[in-house]
């Protein structure tokens, strides 16, 4: 009896590997383009291996990642998913070999312009691998099982692992490669952080209004979007008020502003920013 052939499966397959694969190249283009030839460190376990490359120049960058990150494989394998783990293992794989191949020099000369530049470059790479079910190896793999069960956010992770990478940079190299090297990881952190976020940021709003049944119901109604209604009361007035609660986009913003005080010009409005949203109509939770 033949098998029937998950589309759906292989589709996911491939799209996971072609993000790994793409993020891979880009992050080695700034590897290879930019902190090799300015002798920048980076983080993590790349920047270990490449701290072992200046000192020891005949070993290449791609073999030494390769090598660190054998152990840390067992975290992904135990402790995360076995999914997780092949994805991962393919991504240091392609990883290593796009530092292997990928040899060219970015031509920028300000040592501060290329640290930036190399941050953009990481971060956007680091960002469309972490957007797959795997990661490209070394500390992507702790940042990853600290996010799954702790909550803790991938780019807070990866920074406070690279304090480390700049003490010893600053004490083995001095304290203007650690500077630039600083000025690398706080971008990269950023961009990766805006790449996973992007323009699906969301903003939770907090409404107070006398006609908040008539706003609850529009906005289910015109935007489609779930509310909660609170019991309030007024400390001053001590009048029962029903406070509306709603998550929204970036995009919805105007929209619901618009929606609420063209029904109710008196209406008290807060608005916060929330890093991820998880549920019906928002981000659905990733399962490693």
């Amino acid at each position: 009896m033949v098998r029937k052939v998950n589309w759906k499966k292989v589709k996911t397959i491939t799209w996971n590997c072609f993000l790994m694969t793409l993020g891979s190249f880009i992050c080695a283009l700034a590897v290879n383009g930019i902190l090799v030839p300015k002798h920048f460190l980076s983080g993590g376990f790349t920047g270990l291996a490449l701290t072992i490359h200046y000192f020891y120049e005949g070993v290449d960058v791609g073999w030494l990642y390769l090598i660190l990150n054998m152990p840390l494989f067992i975290i992904g394998w135990v402790r995360i998913s076995r999914q997780f783990f092949f994805y991962s293992l393919f991504g240091m794989g392609v990883f290593s070999l796009a530092l292997l191949v990928t040899k060219v020099n970015i031509a920028v000369h300000d040592q501060m312009l290329a640290a930036i530049l190399a941050g953009i470059i990481s971060g956007f790479g680091s960002g469309v691998i972490f957007r797959s079910y795997g990661s490209g190896g070394g500390l992507d793999i702790v940042a990853i099982f600290l996010d799954q069960k702790y909550s803790i956010r991938l780019g807070q992770t990866i920074l406070a692992f690279n304090a480390l990478v700049l003490l010893a940079c600053a004490f083995l190299f001095g304290i203007d490669l650690a500077l630039y090297t600083l000025i690398y990881i706080f971008v990269s952190t950023y961009v990766i952080d805006l790449v996973l976020v992007g323009l699906n940021q969301r903003k939770t709003v907090f409404v107070i209004s006398e006609e908040s049944q008539k706003i609850a119901d529009e906005i289910l109604k015109k935007m489609n979007r779930g509310v909660t209604l609170f019991k309030g009361e007024g400390a001053y007035t001590q009048t029962p008020r029903e406070i509306i609660y709603t998550a929204i986009t970036m995009r919805e913003l105007i929209e619901l502003k618009d929606l609420i005080f063209s029904i109710d010009p008196e209406a008290f409005v807060v608005v916060n920013d929330t890093k991820e949203v998880l549920g019906k109509g928002h981000e659905v939770r990733k399962v490693y």
